[in-house]
């Protein structure tokens, strides 16, 4: 190769290279998170209710200690529905403990006697199942250990002091609602009639968001969504999940001692145009607020973000400007 060629090569490369966009050509795996969401700092912590917790009612006790069964492999009945909740651990002594259950079951259903059998999917319907029965009541509770279903019989006894205060678990939605939810504390979801640790309690909302439009505040406790109770902030998330744009989900609320119901709409993710590419003619891309022209192979091309912008022609004559540190006079 003569260095003529060589020369024209390296020339070829770079022009090549000046025409393609500098923002890289890897498509994002994820959404970028919604820019608009506002989460209120005050609803970051759990709100300071542990003196009302201490003076809630304690109702019955069975000794036993449950936990999400998404823990466990067994648990797992489709992903975000689990099988039944996850025994954590059973007291000594115990009710439970009298009746052979042990720490690493499943507990999927309980019946009381006389009445229908009640599908146990999320610790929310143990603890409010547990809390309600009277003490002495026998009630009947399906347990799967390794695969295998049986029943047994505990006898609830009174409960001599309050449980232990719960864990809040806080979860997103930015793809179709622009929500952040969390559980209620005991003192949220007792008012609200749910189980410790049930409910969806709003805490955050993107600004164009259709269930502010619809009039949901931070701090509304969403109780049930179409037919069914909301036992976690999962089974919220599930029916938005599950719903077409556009659809529109009825929403039992909950907000400072009254009840009432809304339709809110489901959205959709905006689209942008990137890319627009004419090779060696013509090119465009935006990514992250900074966008990129370039024309006839970089001979002119020009970069702009929300501050800057930049002009260069000929491949190596360049000029750009911005926004200065000062406001502009008014007069």
């Amino acid at each position: 190769m003569t260095r003529t060629s060589a020369l024209l090569s390296v020339v070829a490369a770079t022009l090549l290279s000046g025409a393609c966009s500098s923002l890289g050509s890897e498509l994002p795996d994820e959404p970028p998170p919604l820019a608009s969401m506002e989460e209120p700092p005050a609803l970051f912590d759990e709100p300071d209710d542990e003196a009302m917790r201490a003076e809630l009612p304690l109702g019955g006790y069975s000794g036993v200690h449950v936990t999400d069964g998404r823990t466990s492999l067994g648990g797992l009945g489709g992903g975000d529905a689990p099988h039944g909740v996850l025994v954590q651990r059973v007291i000594e002594n115990s009710p439970g403990d009298a009746a052979g259950i042990a720490a690493g079951d499943l507990i999927v259903a309980a019946r009381r006697a006389g009445a229908s059998e009640v599908a146990i999917r999320w610790p929310s319907e143990w603890r409010e199942f547990e809390r309600t029965s009277h003490p002495g009541e026998a009630i009947a509770v399906v347990v799967d250990r390794a695969g295998v279903e049986d029943e047994t019989e505990v006898v609830v006894a009174a409960r001599v002091r309050a449980s232990r205060r719960i864990d809040v678990e806080r979860v997103r939605e930015e793809d179709r609602v622009g929500v952040v939810l969390r559980s209620a504390t005991q003192v949220e979801a007792r008012s609200a009639g749910l189980g410790a640790g049930g409910g969806a309690v709003i805490v955050g909302l993107a600004a164009e968001s259709p269930w502010r439009r619809a009039g949901l505040r931070f701090g509304d406790i969403v109780k049930r969504v179409g037919s069914e109770p909301v036992a976690h902030p999962q089974i919220v998330l599930n029916a938005i999940r599950e719903a077409d744009a556009d659809d529109r989900l009825a929403l039992q609320i909950h907000r400072g001692g009254s009840e009432f119901e809304i339709e809110a709409l489901v959205s959709r993710r905006e689209q942008d145009t990137r890319r627009v590419s004419i090779p060696f003619i013509y090119s465009y891309g935006a990514e992250r607020g900074e966008s990129e022209t370039s024309i006839l192979l970089g001979l002119f091309k020009k970069t702009t973000t929300k501050a800057a912008w930049e002009w260069r022609i000929l491949w190596f004559i360049s000029f750009g400007g911005g926004d200065a540190n000062r406001l502009e006079e008014v007069q």
